[in-house]
Formats: C-alpha cells, sequence, structure tokens
C-alpha cells in the first residue's frame, strides 16, 4: 500500500467535506442529474475513447497508484552481482537453477543459459520493455480522458443549467435547481479532474517511469554476464542508474 496516495486523497477528500459541512452540511452539494451529466457522461465518454479491453484495464492500472508493485533495485544488484560471479566460475548452465524476483528476468537468465547470445538477448528483452511502456501509455491515456472530460462535462452541465434558468425566468421555483445544476457540473468536474484522476496520472507516470528503469537495469547485468564481466563490474554500472544514496550505500558494503 503506497501510504503517499491513501493519506493524500484522504486528506485532500477530509478538507474539502469538512468546507461543505462548515459551510451548512453536503445536503446543498450533493444534486442528481449533474451526478448524472458529470459522473455517468464522463465514464461513457471516455468509454468512447478507448477499446473496451483497454478502458476495463485502465482501472486496474489505477489501482497500483495505491497499491504498487515497486522493483527493489539494491536487491536487482545484488542478485546479479552473485549470478555474475558464478557463471565466471562454473559457466553459464550453473544460473539454470537460481531463482529470480520476477519473469522478465527469469526469461532473460533463460535465455543466456539456454545459449542465446548478447545481442539477440537485448533485442528482445528491449523489445518486451518498448511493449509494456506501450500499455502503460494506453492505460495512462485513458486517465488523461478522464481529466480532460470531467471538467467538459462540467461546462456542459453548466450550459444546460444555464439554459434551464433563463428559459423559466418568470418561475422562481425553477431557477433554483437550474442554478444548482449549473454550479455543481462545474465543481464536479473539476474535482473528477484535479482531486481523483491527476494525482492519480502523476502517480502512475512516476511508477511506470521506476518500472523502466528497473528492466533497464535487468537488461544492463544480463548484459554484463554474457561479456563474462566480474561482479564487481557489474554492481558498478547497475549502480550508476541508482538514487545517489542508495549508490554510495551499496559501493561502501
Amino acid at each position: 500500500m503506497d501510504l503517499a496516495s491513501l493519506i493524500g486523497l484522504l486528506g485532500a477528500l477530509g478538507m474539502i467535506a469538512g468546507s461543505m459541512i462548515a459551510a451548512g452540511g453536503l445536503g446543498p452539494f450533493v444534486d442528481v442529474p449533474s451526478l448524472l451529466i458529470v459522473f455517468g457522461g464522463s465514464f461513457f465518454a471516455v468509454m468512447f475513447t478507448a477499446p473496451m479491453g483497454t478502458f476495463l484495464g485502465s482501472f486496474g492500472s489505477m489501482a497500483k497508484a495505491f497499491m504498487p508493485k515497486a522493483p527493489k533495485h539494491p536487491a536487482l544488484v545484488e542478485t546479479m552481482v552473485e549470478l555474475s560471479d558464478l557463471a565466471r566460475k562454473e559457466g553459464m548452465m550453473a544460473l539454470e537453477s537460481k531463482e529470480v524476483p520476477d519473469k522478465f528476468f527469469e526469461k532473460g537468465l533463460q535465455m543466456l543459459v539456454d545459449g542465446s547470445d548478447e545481442s539477440k538477448m537485448v533485442k528482445q528483452m528491449e523489445q518486451e520493455i518498448k511493449s509494456m511502456k506501450t500499455r502503460h501509455e494506453n492505460a495512462q491515456n485513458v486517465v488523461k480522458s478522464w481529466i480532460d472530460i470531467a471538467p467538459a462535462m462540467g461546462m456542459i452541465g453548466t450550459l444546460i443549467g444555464l439554459v434551464q434558468m433563463l428559459g423559466n425566468m418568470s418561475d422562481p421555483k425553477a431557477i433554483g435547481p437550474a442554478m444548482a445544476v449549473a454550479l455543481l457540473t462545474t465543481l464536479y468536474g473539476a474535482f473528477l479532474a484535479n482531486v481523483i484522476f491527476g494525482p492519480i496520472l502523476a502517480k502512475l507516470e512516476v511508477y511506470s517511469a521506476d518500472e523502466v528503469i528497473y528492466r533497464e537495469l535487468v537488461v544492463e547485468g544480463l548484459r554484463n554476464i554474457a561479456r563474462g564481466e566480474s561482479g564487481r563490474n557489474v554492481q558498478d554500472q547497475m549502480v550508476a542508474a541508482l538514487p545517489p544514496k542508495v549508490a554510495a550505500k551499496m559501493l561502501a558494503a
């Protein structure tokens, strides 16, 4: 669980709800027509922007903003060092029974054990990284559609409310509900874009970049193992991609 995401979301919701309660309660801020326009309209409009599989899969991707599978870079470097030293001493076949932390790493290691040359292994794994980036970008584009469409739906609701209000100026009782639709749809659209989906997109981009770095480290480490580099040389090259404090700690160990 990403505590920053959870606490940030709950904190933002709490501050908004608290201000509404202080202003007289939540009741005046709940309007069913406005909810239908913004939440319902945005849902189906966003669905319109992507294939159904991508649209539905985006919800699973958004969950990663709260429950990410954060790759452990230092542990990866340590594993690569062990494998490189073992390969130099006993040959590539000695790596076949070794456990590795993920399927991507396992696939690349198995290619080396099976006798694939360095260039073939690197080309295939880089293609997998490219495919992963494309999948992430597709999911992030759905989130971006929420950010773009929700405020637009709020504006559509505002215009609907204004039309209703101007068309019923002779009926004072109709002005209030029409004004509520006009104002609350804008509020709901801004809420969805800036409190929900904007932060989720930012967090997904961070995690995606982190996963790309992890996979590039895997490729770099396996490339060095294929070249017969020593564990120390593998570590020196891989820690260059880590944060300075983490790199310094590992080099000092």
